[in-house]
């Protein structure tokens, strides 16, 4: 166990050293996280999930994951691998290049934060009133996972090769064959 001081950071700190930084970084309640380089299969899986979700309504937009999504409620500011907003678009009022209304977020995970992203970095999403879903894609096998906010709250269904992935807000549909198709996986 490390015994060093850890430092708090305002918000605008953190929008200070994002500006500065060749890296982007996330903030959670008052600590900056650097994020690291993704490998090729992450880059190829975020860029398929995005294609085919290219199908969306005219009213909707598929966001790469340079957009930033920030969470008001519990002091979040993350970017996603993929980020789906419906209608206009609202922004942070810290924030003006943050997004507070994404409808589907998409995690592409990785060994280092697969843990994060499918625990306190979901809860963190869950929060958001105008998410319906949040999409993980498997970095390890043909695997993906379906977290929908429902009528009687959160559900989480996991889909393999040969099935078909539908959500119902927003409308869309993918199989987890046309996400994986000729990616080569990372090691496990």
């Amino acid at each position: 166990m490390s015994t060093a001081r850890q430092l708090r950071y305002s918000y605008e700190d953190y929008l200070r050293a994002l500006d500065d930084s060749a890296i982007k970084l996330e903030f959670s309640a008052g600590t900056i996280y650097a994020m690291a380089g993704g490998t090729l299969a992450h880059a190829d899986l975020s860029v398929a999930v995005s294609s085919a979700l290219r199908q969306l309504p005219a009213t909707c937009r598929v966001l790469s994951s340079d957009a930033k999504v920030r969470v008001e409620a519990s002091d979040l500011a993350a970017f996603p691998d993929v980020s789906v907003v419906c209608g206009e678009p609202a922004t942070s009022r810290i924030d003006a290049h943050a997004l507070t209304n994404p409808v589907l977020l998409v995690e592409v995970t990785s060994r280092s934060t697969e843990d994060y992203d499918r625990g306190e970095k979901l809860r963190h999403y869950q929060s958001l009133s105008s998410l319906r879903a949040v999409l993980f894609v498997s970095h390890r096998e043909r695997r993906l996972t379906l977290v929908s906010r429902g009528p009687s709250g959160w559900t989480s269904q996991d889909f393999f090769g040969g099935e078909q992935v539908v959500l119902t807000e927003p409308v869309v549909s993918l199989t987890v064959d046309q996400v994986y198709a000729g990616i080569t996986l990372d090691p496990a």
